[in-house]
C-alpha cells in the first residue's frame, strides 16, 4: 500500500566533492576561523557557492535536519556532510576541522580578554563584531529564502513563520526549545497537510 504523501524529489548531486578527509579538515578549519559570531553565514557561501560541494536545495535540507538534532547546528551539518563522503573518518575530520582551531583561538583570546575586558576599545570592538554577525545572518537568511520558491507552502507564509519565531524570541522572550516545536511543528504540519492533499 502506497503512502498518500508523494515523494519529495531529492536534490541533484553537487558538481564537486572533497578530495579527501584531510582536504575536508583544512577546508572546515579555514571556514571555522571566518565564523565570528556564528559560522552559518559563512558555511552556505563556502559549501554551495565557492567550493560547490553541495547544491542549494541539498544545503537547505541538511541545514533543516541539523537544526533538529541536539548540539550546535553547524557541527551537526559538518558531521552529516563528512559521514556522507568518507564515512566515520570523514565525520571525524569534519568535526575536528570545525572545532580544533577555534578552540585554540578562543582559549588564547579568552586569556587576553580577562586582562583587557575593561578597556573601552575592546568593548567597542565586540559591539561592532556583534552588529556584523547579525547582518551576516540576516543576509544569509534572505539568500536561503530563494530555495523555498518550490516549497509546498507559499513563500510569504515562510516569512510569516520566521516573523513569528522572531517575535516569540525577542518580544515574548520565549526560549528556543519552546519556539522550535511551536513554529517548526506548525510549519511541518501544514506542509504535510499540503502534500497529503
Amino acid at each position: 500500500m502506497t503512502s498518500p504523501v508523494p515523494d519529495i524529489p531529492s536534490a541533484t548531486a553537487a558538481p564537486c566533492a572533497p578530495a579527501s578527509p584531510a582536504a575536508m579538515f583544512w577546508a572546515f578549519s579555514l571556514l571555522a576561523l571566518q565564523g565570528f559570531g556564528g559560522v552559518m553565514a559563512v558555511i552556505q557561501r563556502e559549501m554551495v557557492e565557492r567550493r560547490r560541494w553541495m547544491m542549494q536545495e541539498e544545503f537547505l535540507q541538511d541545514w533543516a535536519a541539523a537544526q533538529v538534532f541536539p548540539g550546535p547546528n553547524v557541527v551537526n551539518l559538518c558531521i552529516m556532510f563528512g559521514e556522507r563522503h568518507f564515512g566515520l573518518r570523514g565525520a571525524l575530520a569534519a568535526i575536528a576541522g570545525m572545532l580544533l582551531a577555534p578552540t585554540v583561538l578562543v582559549l588564547a583570546l579568552g586569556s587576553l580578554y580577562i586582562q583587557w575586558a575593561d578597556h573601552p576599545a575592546v568593548a567597542g570592538a565586540l559591539r561592532g563584531m556583534g552588529a556584523v554577525a547579525a547582518g551576516l545572518v540576516l543576509g544569509t537568511g534572505i539568500k536561503l529564502s530563494a530555495g523555498l520558491v518550490g516549497h509546498p507552502l507559499a513563500l510569504w507564509f515562510g516569512w510569516l513563520l520566521a516573523a513569528a519565531a522572531f517575535a516569540m524570541m525577542v518580544w515574548l522572550q520565549w526560549p528556543l526549545w519552546w519556539v522550535l516545536p511551536v513554529v517548526g511543528g506548525a510549519g511541518c504540519w501544514l506542509t504535510w497537510r499540503k502534500l497529503a492533499a
